[in-house]
């Protein structure tokens, strides 16, 4: 929807934040209502620790969405990636959901200075390193 055909677009941006909070809010919830042996039971499944798990739920569903855009940078497809390395592209997505290091790679990602920066912060910097090596 274009601005010029919301009449209030900054109210309808924070009413739109405010239920993306919300949601967040209840999924937090949902987790805590599991029993804790079915919330082992699915970290398990997913191959993760519960803690992780807690840390992944807790961080929200774009905690991640750093990577694409670091990939992106350095020239690294990630639909193929994920065709031929999808348990790889996970354990990105995981190390790039529970890092502490947000702000420094959103602004070098703003900046397009992520592929010269990221060594020295980013958690995945190893696999990345490796993967630039590979031919794509």
């Amino acid at each position: 929807m274009s601005t010029a055909s919301r009449p209030y677009p900054i109210v309808q941006d924070l009413i739109e934040s405010f239920a993306g909070w919300l949601k967040h809010r209840r999924e937090l919830n949902e987790m805590r209502q599991l029993d804790r042996s079915d919330f082992n039971r699915i970290a398990g499944d997913l191959r993760i620790s519960p803690d992780d798990l807690e840390e992944l739920v807790r961080h929200g569903k774009h905690a991640a969405d750093e990577l694409p855009k670091m990939l992106d940078q350095l020239g690294i497809s990630v639909e193929q990636l994920g065709r031929a390395q999808p348990l790889l592209l996970r354990d990105m997505e995981r190390v790039c959901a529970l890092c502490s290091q947000k702000a420094q790679c959103d602004r070098d990602l703003a900046d397009g200075t992520a592929a010269e920066n990221y060594h020295g912060y980013c958690g995945n910097a190893s696999t990345l390193e490796s993967l630039e090596r590979t031919p794509h």
